[in-house]
C-alpha cells in the first residue's frame, strides 16, 4: 500500500494532510482481508441473516484495456476459451451458493467489473440466466445496474440489457477531451463516446450514470468543465465525479500540493456547476438529478450488508463477515487468482476462506461511515436503537468533527458540512480502527 494510514488519531492532523489519500467506499477495505482458518461454511455464515431483501452482485473481470489509473481486479489478457471457462465457473459457483443460502429473495442486482459488456452477447445472456434461473432473481421486478464502456455499449447488447430488466446503465467516460484520456492509456474517441451515450439514451434506460475523473494529466479547470457540460447534454440521472488518486503514471512533475490544488479547484467548480443544473449532492462523488416526487430514484449502493457476490472479484457482506477471493492489481497476480478460481473444486465454493470478521466495534464503525459519508448523515436515534448505546459514548472522537467545522448536529443527526463532504475520504481514513489500518498497511499487494 502506498497510502500512509498510520497517521496520529487526531483528526486535525489528518485534515492537514492531502485530502486525496485513498478512496473510502466501504469498510473495511479489501486490503484488510486475510485467510480465514478454519474456513467458515457458507450455510453457517448466512443462517442468522435476514435473507428477504438481498443484493446480488456478479463480477466480470474483463476489460478491453487497462486504464493507467485503475487498480480494480480486472484483466485484458483473455481469450474466448478463458472467458467461457469463467462463465461456466460462475454457473458452478452460483449453484453451490444458492444451495447454501436456501430460501432467499433479492431486492437488487448489479453486474460490475471490469466491463460486463465486454462479454460476447451469448455469455452476457448466460449471466442473466444465472441470476434468474439459479439464484431466483425476479429480474423484471427489481432495480438492476450494469457497467459498460463506450466500445462495448453496442445496440444489440443494450437491447438485451433492457429486455432483461436493466434500469440503470453506468458508463465510465472519465473525460470528453481526447488528449486527457489518451494520457491514461484509454483509446476512446469523443465521437465514439457520444455515439455510445446516444445509443444508451435511445435504448430507454430509466437511469444513466456517467463517471468522470478530475486531476487527469494535462487537465485544467476549463477542460474539466467542458467535459461536465458535454455530459450534461445527455441529461444523465446520475454523475459521479471521481478525483484521480496517486498512481505510478499520474504525477507528471507536479508536486503533491500543486496537484491537490488542481483537484480541489476541479471539485469546487464541478460541484457548483452540477448544483446549478438541478443536481443534488449525495456524497463526495455522487450527484443525482433532482426527480419529481412521483418518480422516486433509488440510490445505487453495492456496499451494504446482505450482499451476495458471485465471480472472482466479488465481495460478499453479512452483518459480521465480509469475504471474497484474494485481491491483486498486477497482471500476473490477477491471472493467477483467476486461474485458481476457474479450477476451484465444487465443494470449495461451500466455504469462506478469505475475508474479515467484524466484531461489535467494527460493525459500529462501518455503520457510522456508511451513514456519515452521505448527505443523509448519521441518524443518532437509529444508532441508539441498533446498538443500544450512545454514539459519543462509543466514539467520543466524533466530537472533533463539530469543533473543526466538518459536521453539524441537530436533535436527529450528525451530518457533514460542505467542507466535511469535500474531505470525506480523509475523515473516512481517520475513523478506521487501528486493527484495520495495521492490516491495510502490512498488506502485500500482488
Amino acid at each position: 500500500m502506498t497510502t500512509n494510514l498510520l497517521f496520529p488519531q487526531n483528526l486535525k492532523s489528518y485534515i492537514s494532510q492531502s485530502p486525496y489519500q485513498a478512496y473510502v467506499y466501504s469498510y473495511p477495505h479489501k486490503t484488510a482481508y486475510r485467510p480465514i482458518n478454519p474456513p467458515i461454511s457458507l450455510a453457517d455464515a448466512w443462517k442468522q441473516e435476514d435473507k428477504n431483501s438481498l443484493f446480488l452482485y456478479i463480477h466480470i473481470p474483463f476489460c478491453e484495456m487497462r486504464c493507467g489509473f485503475c487498480n480494480l481486479f480486472t484483466t485484458v489478457t483473455h481469450n474466448e476459451d478463458f472467458v467461457t471457462q469463467y462463465v461456466r465457473t460462475l454457473q458452478r459457483q452460483s449453484q453451490r451458493i444458492k444451495t447454501a443460502l436456501g430460501s432467499a429473495k433479492f431486492a437488487r442486482f448489479a453486474i460490475g467489473g471490469g466491463t460486463p459488456t465486454q462479454l460476447p452477447i451469448h455469455h452476457l445472456e448466460t449471466v442473466f440466466n444465472i441470476a434468474e434461473e439459479t439464484m431466483g432473481v425476479r429480474l423484471q421486478e427489481i432495480p438492476i445496474s450494469v457497467e459498460m464502456s463506450p466500445e462495448t455499449a453496442t445496440i444489440d447488447k443494450l437491447k438485451l440489457l433492457r429486455s432483461r430488466g436493466v434500469d440503470r446503465a453506468s458508463i465510465g467516460i472519465q473525460s470528453f477531451i481526447e488528449s486527457e484520456v489518451l494520457a491514461t492509456g484509454r483509446r476512446q474517441s469523443t465521437t465514439q463516446v457520444k455515439a455510445a451515450l446516444t445509443r444508451m439514451c435511445e435504448a430507454g434506460f430509466p437511469t444513466i450514470n456517467i463517471d468522470l475523473i478530475y486531476g487527469l494529466p494535462g487537465q485544467t479547470i476549463d477542460t474539466w468543465l467542458q467535459s461536465i457540460h458535454v455530459a450534461l447534454h445527455f441529461q444523465p440521472e446520475e454523475i459521479y465525479l471521481y478525483p484521480l488518486y496517486v498512481r505510478p503514471l499520474t504525477g507528471l512533475g507536479c508536486s503533491d500540493k500543486e496537484w491537490d490544488d488542481i483537484r480541489l479547484g476541479c471539485y469546487h467548480h464541478g460541484r457548483s456547476l452540477l448544483l446549478s443544473q438541478g443536481y443534488t449532492q449525495v456524497s463526495m462523488r455522487m450527484f443525482q438529478r433532482i426527480s419529481t416526487p412521483s418518480i422516486p430514484s433509488p440510490i445505487y449502493c453495492c456496499q451494504a450488508d446482505g450482499m451476495v457476490g458471485l465471480g472472482c472479484g466479488a465481495r460478499s457482506y453479512t452483518n459480521a463477515l465480509h469475504y471474497s477471493n484474494e485481491y491483486a492489481v498486477g497482471g500476473k497476480g490477477i491471472r493467477d487468482i483467476l486461474q485458481g478460481y476457474i479450477q476451484t473444486p465444487e465443494n470449495e465454493f461451500d466455504y469462506v476462506c478469505y475475508g474479515f470478521q467484524l466484531d461489535g466495534e467494527e460493525r459500529r464503525r462501518r455503520y457510522i461511515l456508511l451513514s456519515l459519508l452521505t448527505d443523509e448523515g448519521l441518524n443518532l436515534s437509529d444508532y441508539q436503537q441498533r446498538f443500544a448505546t450512545d454514539v459519543y459514548s462509543d466514539f467520543p472522537e466524533l466530537r472533533e468533527l463539530l469543533s473543526l467545522n466538518l459536521a453539524t448536529q441537530n436533535e436527529q443527526s450528525l451530518r457533514l458540512t460542505e467542507f466535511g463532504i469535500e474531505r470525506s475520504d480523509t475523515i473516512g481514513a481517520w475513523f478506521f480502527s487501528k486493527k484495520v489500518r495495521r492490516l491495510m498497511q502490512t498488506y502485500e499487494l500482488r
